[in-house]
């Protein structure tokens, strides 16, 4: 079945059966490997990204739920200001280890801090809580999503 939606805000549709997961979709049909696979459950946020604006994980969604709807992956946000200062903080404070969970982390950190500019840590903590990483324990990242929030929006 063909599958039209905009993906990074530019029209594109795709051919697949109608049992392919969003996650894969975007990486074996469309090169999108940003998107990493991991668990395959929704459990560990490796292939969050948005849709229609909210964070959710890809590999719980069928290819043709996303018909008629805007996918946005992290290559979306390139050059969105929030996400270059969330990048930036990421990387000087060291939240940035093997890599495998940081397009997800990234794009739940984006969207809670697009709706809301200054979380606290508890916040933060829930707004990334869908999101495992297996290398640096969060507290770096909580950290560089707060560091960023500074960035944005000092007081």
């Amino acid at each position: 079945m063909e599958v039209s939606f905009k993906l990074n805000g530019e029209p594109v549709t795709v051919t697949v059966e109608p049992y392919v997961s969003l996650v894969d979709m975007l990486r074996d049909e469309m090169g999108v490997k940003s998107v990493k696979k991991g668990c395959e459950q929704g459990e560990c946020g490796a292939c969050t990204l948005l849709i229609d604006g909210v964070p959710v994980t890809s590999c719980l969604v069928l290819a043709p739920q996303v018909e008629s709807r805007h996918v946005t992956t992290i290559e979306g946000l390139e050059k969105n200001p929030l996400m270059i200062d969330l990048r930036e903080a990421f990387i000087e404070n060291g939240a940035v280890q093997c890599g495998f969970c940081t397009p997800g982390m990234l794009i739940s950190a984006y969207a809670l801090l697009r709706d809301n500019p200054h979380p606290s840590e508890e916040e933060v903590k829930r707004g990334i809580e869908g999101n495992i990483c297996r290398c640096t324990g969060f507290t770096k990242i909580i950290e560089a999503i707060l560091d960023a929030v500074e960035r944005i929006a000092p007081e």
